[in-house]
Formats: structure tokens, C-alpha cells, sequence
């Protein structure tokens, strides 16, 4: 059986519908950093999402070609993620889409190093003539954090991010947006596929004590 991260992983990727704490290590990421709106049809966001993809599953696929990785296991990719952040504002506001700025992310396995990521960039460039010179290796350590399935609409975030704030409170912290440390989403669910009310979708918010 493939590996599956969200199965091996169930702390980072399968969280309750109530609010908890977590330690988060390091991980390396495919990643697109940009900004505006999401929603915008053929914007800057969806071009970054078949970019991600792209070179996601070439670094998959990579045991058909003559390419080699040292230590390579099947896996199935990782859910996408997006790290999002607004000028002047902690966390977000959901009515300003148009000044988000975001990091969108796939992870990927240990053994994946940057000249790998490099071999794949290249060659989903050339096989699917699509210019993915705007990724990069990233390497992230969120640390801890407080973190919630919300299960609905993406703009019926804040709910969650409110029972969020209060077990944090109660529970002797505060919110850490500072130094890079960011609003942190993985979404379970295809946009494309399941109804805004029923999309599962990982909030993760950074964290430290008073």
C-alpha cells in the first residue's frame, strides 16, 4: 500500500471538531507564493494550484522514468495547503480576498531533496509545457500550535477560528502571528467536487504562552 500521510499522520491532518494543541515538526513543501483573490477565475491562485500539482505528482511518478531518488517509497500526494496573510491584519479577513497573500504548498516525502525538486520542475515544464519556475523547496517548522476540523464553507471560517481563540485563552495562550508563523489551512476535500457545506478543511493557527 502507497503511503499516505493524512492516514500516518492522523494528528497534522485529521484533528477533531473541537480545538487542541499540537507540536508540528519540520517538513519540506512544493510551493507558490502569491496574492489576491482565489475565487478569481484563471487568476494568479488557480494557475499556482496546477503548477503545485504539476510537479507534485511528476516527484510521484518518478519511479516509471530513469530518474532515481534515494530511498523512494510510493505514496499518495499530500492534501494541498495554503498559508494566507493580509497587510496590517492577525489571521484574516475573509471579506478583503482581494489583499490575501499566500504560500500555497503540497508536501512532500523526506527522501524528496532539492535536486530533486529541481529534476521535477524541469520536466513537468517540458512535459506539460507549463512554466513552473515559480515553485520552490520550502521547508517549514510550524511549531506549536492550536489547530480544528472546520467542516462547512470556507467563508464560515471564523466560526471555528473563534472556538479556536477561546480554548487557547482558556488554556494559557496566545495567538503567534509573527516572524512568518501564519493562518495555515490543508483542505481535505476537492472545491470542485463537494458542496461548501460538507468540505472538510484543517484550520492551524500558530501559538505561544503569555
Amino acid at each position: 500500500m502507497p503511503f499516505d500521510f493524512k492516514k500516518e499522520y492522523k494528528e497534522f491532518y485529521m484533528p477533531g471538531k473541537k480545538p487542541e494543541i499540537v507540536e508540528v515538526p519540520k517538513a519540506n513543501y512544493i510551493a507558490v507564493r502569491g496574492t489576491g483573490n482565489p475565487n478569481e477565475e484563471g487568476g494568479a491562485y488557480q494557475k499556482a494550484i496546477g503548477v503545485l500539482y504539476a510537479i507534485a505528482y511528476t516527484l510521484k511518478m518518478s519511479y516509471k522514468t530513469d530518474y532515481r531518488m534515494e530511498g523512494f517509497y510510493e505514496y499518495v500526494v499530500p492534501p494541498l495547503e495554503g498559508f494566507w496573510w493580509q497587510d496590517g491584519v492577525d489571521g484574516c479577513d475573509y471579506e478583503r480576498k482581494e489583499a490575501f497573500h499566500w504560500i500555497s504548498v503540497i508536501r512532500v516525502p523526506e527522501f524528496v531533496k532539492e535536486e530533486d525538486f529541481k529534476w521535477a520542475v524541469e520536466t513537468a515544464t517540458k512535459k506539460k509545457k507549463l512554466d513552473c519556475s515559480m515553485a520552490e523547496f520550502m521547508t517549514i517548522e510550524e511549531g506549536l500550535c492550536v489547530q480544528i476540523m472546520h467542516i462547512g464553507a470556507y467563508d464560515d471560517e471564523p466560526a471555528s477560528v473563534e472556538l479556536m481563540n477561546a480554548y487557547i485563552e482558556e488554556q494559557g495562550y496566545v495567538n503567534d502571528f509573527a516572524s512568518g508563523r501564519l493562518h495555515h489551512e490543508i483542505y481535505l476535500s476537492d472545491a470542485r467536487k463537494v458542496v461548501p457545506e460538507k468540505r472538510k478543511t484543517v484550520i492551524r493557527h500558530p501559538i505561544r504562552t503569555k
